[in-house]
């Protein structure tokens, strides 16, 4: 079971054509279940993009994203959302709700989790996160890190079958992200989640992921857990 890239390229011109700037071009990759896959590379080498064509939000320009064999492009965003949750680098473009523990069960409920055990879970998440003396403050009233640690508690709790984060630790203080490395590797050995790391935390990447993907602008070729 695996998330995949099949000869993907992309550019921010949909037509591809001839001034169109190629972010990804023939690029193909393996994030395996149960296995913590970092991405990394200097800025403009494709990886935020990489991650919104892993959830569908883009649509490569040639070639296919698959999940566990399935096209993506034949599924709609809630259906790929059931089955790989992202938190992306500004947890802003993430929060719709008007309180802390509103925008916990929003997630959950919508995804089909029944009232009660999606209290449960927001309750067990905000308290992993520390946030559980913040749940009737208004999201955008919070510190970065805070909204950070609120929307990987949301997106961690809806237990997806592959994670991307992306830039996780970089409102983290130490504690939060011992904290948070130690949970990925639990949901990695105990549930077989795939995770996708895209980060620049070199140290974070040497303790946690199990293989590494280095992006160049433009990257070219193919990945299995290294490139």
């Amino acid at each position: 079971m695996a998330l995949t890239a099949a000869d993907v390229s992309f550019s921010y011109d949909a037509r591809g054509g001839m001034g169109a700037k190629d972010i990804l071009r023939g690029f193909s990759a393996t994030f395996h279940s149960g296995a913590i896959t970092a991405v990394t590379g200097p800025n403009g080498s494709g990886k935020t993009t990489l991650a919104r064509l892993l959830v569908g939000i883009l649509k490569p320009r040639a070639g296919e994203i698959s999940i566990d064999g399935v096209p993506v492009s034949g599924l709609t965003l809630t259906e790929v959302g059931k089955r790989v949750g992202i938190v992306m680098q500004d947890p802003c473009r993430q929060i719709f709700t008007t309180s802390v523990w509103d925008e916990m069960m929003f997630g959950l409920e919508n995804i089909g989790i029944s009232k009660s055990d999606a209290e449960q879970l927001s309750g067990e998440y905000l308290s992993l996160f520390g946030l559980s003396d913040k749940m009737d403050c208004f999201p955008f009233e919070l510190s970065t890190g805070e909204r950070q640690r609120l929307v990987l508690a949301a997106v961690l709790a809806a237990k997806p079958a592959y994670l991307i984060l992306d830039e996780p630790t970089s409102s983290l203080d130490i504690g939060r992200r011992k904290t948070l490395g130690g949970y990925l590797s639990e949901i990695r050995d105990r549930d077989g989640v795939g995770v996708v790391l895209i980060s620049h935390d070199a140290r974070f990447v040497d303790e946690h992921a199990d293989s590494v993907i280095t992006l160049s602008p433009c990257q070219v070729g193919a990945g299995e857990g290294s490139a």
